[in-house]
């Protein structure tokens, strides 16, 4: 197969030959980097706790288009359980195979072979283009994607439009674009009861007796209603552990983990706040420990969100569907310095899975779409 005449297929099976799990850039971002540089775009490394990020950005003047997207990926779990070596591409049956291929080094590709066939087209376009990349998507993301949009923060730049490259359609290519996500608030209850012999409750107090109604009655809330964007919010409990193991042993304490994906209709402090009213009129001796959140974010339909659907019903004749589901993405920090955002990418039916791929006629149908994208927002 030529890949001449498929230069998208053929600088993803590159990225996807570089071992690159989380926060290892496995030199993608470089390899980025030099395809960028002979179109007139400056790169800038911005390294963090052992992550690899990229600001890459063509021109200075306004409107400016961002792409966005992540080098690393998960663990390919046991090589011998996969077809083929998962960080040696292979074509197989229509499909690139290995991991990464679809979340998410094949957008990452389109990117590129989008902006040189914009650039050789339209060399004198107005505005700006840029790349922002990180290493450490997959992971804690505290060291990736937030310290980029810091920086921009502090020399006050700001973006216009963003297009992520998640792997956001379902059944065809661009079946559906993300143009939100809902917000992740994860935290730790501990509980405090009395040790004792299970033959003297009445000289302990059991912790998993205590918050048992506590944990039905936030089962059951209704947080919020959601609204046209969003479903209604929902909280789960993920873990809970109490106790040695003694089956003779009351526990002194429990410790319970949980989670909310949450509307735009709720804030932090509301859930927060309904969590500890619950929880105080219950009577526990507890504690709550909090981690990393995340943000809902939203882009309402307007400029961005029509010109890729347009995009997309061009290069594919199909109409994509709004949609705020899944996980969070990096989008809810970028959301803080850009006007409008939306997630488009490659299927997702395979990604963190075994035998991970993506169509090959996907591959440059998408950076078409993404051309596409740029020359109805800077070509007048």
């Amino acid at each position: 197969m030529a890949t001449r005449a498929r230069p998208t297929l053929a600088l993803t099976r590159e990225l996807v030959a570089r071992p690159s799990v989380t926060p290892d850039d496995g030199g993608c971002q470089a390899l980025i980097a030099s395809r960028l540089a002979p179109l007139g775009f400056a790169s800038e490394t911005i390294a963090s706790g052992g992550v690899t990020n990229l600001w890459a950005r063509r021109g200075t003047a306004g409107p400016l288009v961002c792409f966005a997207g992540h080098t690393d990926v998960v663990p390919s779990g046991p090589p011998g359980a996969w077809s083929s070596d998962p960080f040696a591409p292979v074509v197989r049956d229509g499909h690139l195979h290995g991991r990464g291929a679809a979340d998410m080094k094949g957008s990452l590709a389109a990117f590129v072979t989008a902006i040189e066939a914009f650039v050789a087209a339209h060399p004198r376009a107005q505005g700006s283009i840029a790349l922002l990349l990180t290493s450490d998507e997959e992971g804690p993301a505290t060291d990736g994607t937030v310290k980029v949009v810091e920086a921009l923060k502090a020399r006050g730049e700001t973006i216009d439009w963003c297009i992520v490259g998640e792997p956001s359609s379902v059944e065809r290519l661009g079946d559906t674009i993300k143009n939100g996500r809902r917000g992740t608030l994860s935290g730790v209850l501990t509980v405090r009861g009395v040790q004792g012999h299970v033959a003297y409750p009445h000289l302990a107090r059991n912790p998993i007796h205590l918050v048992a109604p506590a944990i039905a009655e936030l089962a059951a809330m209704r947080w919020d209603d959601g609204n046209a964007y969003f479903p209604p919010t929902t909280f789960q409990c993920s873990n809970v552990h109490a106790g040695t193991g003694a089956t003779n042993m009351i526990p002194g304490s429990l410790e319970l983990q949980f989670n909310w994906r949450y509307s735009t209709e709720s804030t932090r402090e509301s859930l927060v706040a309904r969590l500890s009213e619950v929880l105080d009129r219950h009577g526990l001796d507890h504690s709550l420990a909090w981690l990393p959140d995340g943000k809902p974010f939203l882009t309402p339909r307007g400029r961005l969100v029509d010109v890729v659907i347009d995009a997309v019903r061009e290069a594919n004749g199909i109409t994509p569907e709004l949609s705020c589901a899944g996980g969070t993405s990096d989008g809810r920090f970028i959301a803080e310095v850009c006007r409008e955002l939306v997630e488009l990418g490659p299927l997702n039916a395979t990604i963190h899975k075994i035998d991970e791929r993506v169509s090959i006629d996907d591959l440059e149908t998408l950076s078409g779409i993404y051309r596409g994208v740029l020359e109805r927002l800077l070509v007048r």
